[in-house]
């Protein structure tokens, strides 16, 4: 069996509970606006990429560690948008993320090897 690395269940239930606290948080929305409403549909299905994300690669699937990593580089993309100090701490998260999932005894993680 393959030995699951730490910094991986870290980063993993990371994810699971960031995306699931903003699912909550913006689910709230769909109470006072039009719950069709094209925005906040994608915001919820980001927020859910997040946790299945996180799941998966505590399963060692490793599609989903280049779903975390793509995840964080779009919320980097569009820190972009807003201002410097918020991208520069998500460029920081988006480093440690990579640094941690892209590390040796990751990769064997999620290669299958031990």
């Amino acid at each position: 069996m393959k030995k699951r690395p730490r910094s991986v269940v870290l980063v993993s239930c990371l994810f699971i509970a960031t995306g699931i606290i903003g699912v909550a948080y913006h689910a709230s929305d769909l109470k006072t606006q039009d719950p069709v409403q094209s925005d906040l549909i994608l915001v919820l299905f980001v927020r859910l990429l997040a946790v299945v994300g996180g799941v998966f690669a505590l399963r060692g699937a490793n599609w989903a560690r280049w779903l975390l990593l793509v995840w964080m580089a779009y919320h980097v993309g569009i820190s972009a948008l807003h201002s410097a100090s918020e991208l520069a701490v998500h460029a920081l998260i988006l480093v440690g993320v990579s640094y941690v999932l892209l590390r040796p005894d990751a990769s064997g993680y999620f290669r299958g090897t031990s």
